[in-house]
């Protein structure tokens, strides 16, 4: 018997770290239409400073995910390029080096130990012969201060609050997760304050994503039930290995309670339970 569904991450505890975190909310749940198919960094953007190991997760929209070496038409894997361009020949299978970091069980996030300096990093996604579907991400730079031993935690100073907060979301955002929550929303925290549509993102440690029938080791896929805002609950049974979901949900509170099952719906760790506001909705 599994144990009770675990407590979801808390807002960050003080008063000018939760106005950080809010100030960043809309960019993280944006619902995003523009393409039919995406790879993105879910946690990571352009310019940020960060310190080593680098949490790194991963987003698809569009295709499901399913380890290396299971076959399934719109499934693939993710595979990080770290200072390199993209592949000439789509043709060809990714070299397996430190340059194509490959994440062929299905992961939906890693930890990337890198030298300090500036390092350009790409999301690409792959078939089960690592040869690319030609769905990748912008190329984006980071730079690495140190390690994280080393470099000292930012923090927030209310007279000079925009820079601070920035340098204190780039690294709470990047930082390690903690081990306790092996099942996660990977861009929403409980007790966030969100405006409706919204986009929830999913993360497992310890398992990979498989869509629903290809019977991989030690893998799962997505259910998330939504309850609450005086509706009738909602579930979303992500069998064809999608690790994100569209919100379409009016002013209210709701419980959002993660899944992650096997194909016949088993439970394969404690569920996941978060409450959430919705405080608006988007015109249109």
């Amino acid at each position: 018997m599994l144990p009770a569904p675990a407590a979801a991450t808390a807002l960050p505890a003080g008063e000018l770290e939760q106005r950080c975190w809010h100030a960043y909310t809309r960019e993280r749940t944006r619902v995003d239409t523009r393409e039919p198919r995406e790879v993105s960094f879910a946690n990571l953007r352009d310019g940020y400073r960060v310190a080593s190991p680098v949490l790194v997760q991963f987003a698809v929209r569009g295709m499901g995910v399913a380890p290396a070496g299971v076959a399934k038409d719109g499934t693939g894997h993710h595979h990080v390029l770290v200072n390199k361009a993209l592949p000439l020949d789509v043709k060809q299978q990714i070299p397996f080096d430190d340059s194509h970091r490959h994440f062929g069980k299905g992961q939906t996030e890693a930890l990337l130990d890198l030298p300090p300096g500036r390092h350009k990093l790409r999301l690409l996604f792959a078939d089960h012969e690592h040869r690319p579907h030609f769905v990748y991400s912008r190329e984006i730079t980071i730079q690495v201060q140190g390690s994280r031993s080393q470099v000292p935690r930012p923090r927030i100073d209310a007279a000079r609050f925009e820079a601070t907060c920035a340098a204190w979301y780039e690294d709470e955002v990047s930082r390690p997760r903690p081990p306790e929550t092996p099942l996660h929303f990977t861009n929403v925290r409980a007790g966030e304050l969100l405006t409706s549509p919204f986009n929830v993102r999913l993360g497992v440690d310890g398992f990979g994503v498989c869509a629903a029938g290809l019977s991989a080791p030690k893998t799962g896929h997505f259910v998330l039930d939504v309850v609450g805002g005086g509706r009738a609950p909602l579930n979303f049974n992500l069998a064809n290995g999608a690790t994100q979901v569209n919100l379409f949900v009016g002013v209210g509170d709701y419980r959002l309670r993660l899944r992650f099952v096997d194909d016949k719906g088993a439970d394969l760790l404690p569920a996941h339970e978060m409450p959430v506001r919705v405080v608006a909705q988007e015109p249109g």
